[in-house]
């Protein structure tokens, strides 16, 4: 005998909820606020609140409620009550709070409810989350700088909201003024080797215009696509063309450094074997010219800094990034005595631990890119080895070595507690004029940062290659086969 559903039938089992997605988890228990005078009480779909035992609240009957929690999102110092919930039909996208139509589907939304003087009373309904959501959290977690502004928020940290999909990806919410406004939570890197800039390469480049872009013409849809560009500037800049030199003492026109700052690399690293060539005062000025130029320089400081840093913040899509650059040497140069910072040095273990520990605290991410290894050796030396397993039991997420001039192994590393470690013994050259064949097969290493359930992650690493070509004078560097 055939079952017949009469449109009467159909409308009260939609109503009902009987046509909600398949995948969903309903939660059943009891919350409480901080103060636990109010207690939500989540069964069947619907929730009830007590106030000091008698009951105040009944969540509306359209709703069909997925998941109740308590947190302070909006930053008032008092927890508001929040629902993962359905309803049939939406908010307009423009005008979240007034309703543009009603759809005959069912959809999953964020409510929002204050708890205060005994009473609930709405404080924001969302018009629609955009993603399939199984759970959410509330957690302190520190806000980008620009949102900072935004809010006119004095203080970095504050509450967000995480909405976690079926997938296990996380999106970040963060309570803006009238309400939630969505953050991007992973961050694309990208970092090539060795700019080491030998005197045919400058020469070339001063008798063309003075203009060195065509050096970075051939990867700037990697720069582009990623959101954090970073190049290890191998040899000091100078505007002085008597000190302009290539190896062993090298002196780089400071139009390279004008032809950095055009493709938009975000940061450079300059603590490298070479920081020296043109004395205390090509670095400082090597210094002063990037980040003049709003590039971030790592790795060296100028007579001018007296105090050491080690490292630096910086957020980008909402996620804190430590950076540090250590050089194993300064091929003899000596550091000024009275500038014992001028090259950060990769020589203090305990020190290093300790700087390492500090970064640990200040960011989410320690990312450290280091100048060490054995030249033209493609497999990581004793040095190498010492340090990684350092960087590792500090804690450090990502190391990128720079210097043997070749390319070596990448791997991940796990400690004992099950932290783990990107690690790039050398990523090679970027450009050089080393003829070598090894030489010139550099590689760009890309890998990405997202906000997982397990806190931060690398979720994504590789290791694009890149070959360095010549003609005429003219050197190029591109992925292999461009």
């Amino acid at each position: 005998m055939a079952l017949v559903c009469t449109g009467a039938v159909f409308y009260g089992l939609w109503r009902a909820g009987a046509f909600l997605p398949g995948w969903v988890s309903w939660e059943n228990g009891t919350v409480c606020d901080e103060t636990g005078r109010y207690a939500a009480t989540l069964k069947d779909g619907h929730v009830e609140v007590v106030y000091d035992e008698s009951v105040i609240w009944d969540s509306p009957k359209e709703l069909k409620v997925q998941q109740i929690l308590f947190g302070d999102v909006d930053h008032d110092q008092e927890e508001e009550l929040l629902l993962l919930c359905w309803k049939i039909g939406r908010y307009g996208e423009s005008k979240p709070f007034w309703v543009e139509r009603d759809e005959w589907k069912w959809s999953q939304h964020i409510y929002v409810y204050r708890c205060s003087q005994g009473k609930v009373k709405p404080r924001w309904m969302s018009s629609y989350i955009g993603q399939d959501v199984t759970g959410m959290s509330v957690r302190v977690s520190p806000l980008p700088t620009d949102s900072v502004r935004e809010a006119g928020k004095q203080s970095a940290d504050r509450n967000r909201l995480f909405l976690t999909d079926a997938s296990g990806k996380i999106s970040s919410w963060i309570w803006i003024s009238w309400g939630f406004t969505k953050e991007e939570t992973e961050t694309a890197f990208v970092v090539f080797g060795d700019n080491l800039i030998h005197e045919p390469i400058y020469r070339y480049g001063l008798h063309n215009g003075e203009n060195f872009d065509f050096l970075y013409e051939n990867i700037s849809e990697l720069i582009t696509e990623n959101d954090v560009a970073v190049i290890n500037q191998e040899t000091p800049l100078t505007d002085d063309p008597a000190k302009y030199g290539g190896y062993p003492r090298f002196g780089t026109p400071v139009q390279v450094g004008e032809a950095i700052v055009n493709a938009g690399f975000d940061v450079v690293t300059c603590g490298t074997n070479h920081a020296l060539d043109r004395g205390a005062a090509g670095l400082s000025f090597t210094k002063e010219f990037f980040e003049g130029q709003g590039v971030i320089c790592l790795g060296i400081q100028t007579g001018e800094e007296q105090s050491y840093q080690p490292y630096q913040i910086i957020v980008r899509n909402g996620i804190r990034f430590a950076m540090c650059n250590y050089t194993y040497g300064t091929n003899g140069i000596k550091i000024p005595e009275e500038c014992p910072y001028m090259v950060h040095l990769l020589e203090d273990e305990d020190r290093i631990r300790e700087e390492m520990k500090a970064a640990k605290t200040d960011s989410d991410i320690v990312i450290v890119f280091v100048h060490w290894g054995t030249e033209y050796e493609e497999q990581p030396d004793d040095l190498q080895k010492k340090w990684t397993q350092i960087f590792l039991e500090s804690g450090v997420d990502v190391v990128v070595g720079t210097h043997p001039h070749v390319l070596q192994p990448f791997e991940i590393l796990q400690d004992q507690a099950g932290h783990e470690m990107l690690v790039y013994y050398s990523i090679g050259n970027f450009v050089s004029a080393q003829y070598e064949q090894s030489c010139v097969k550099g590689g760009a290493a890309e890998f990405t940062v997202s906000l997982t359930t397990d806190g931060y992650r690398i979720t994504y690493y590789s290791l694009e290659p890149l070959e360095i070509t010549h003609e005429k004078g003219r050197y190029k560097v591109g992925p292999t086969g461009w």
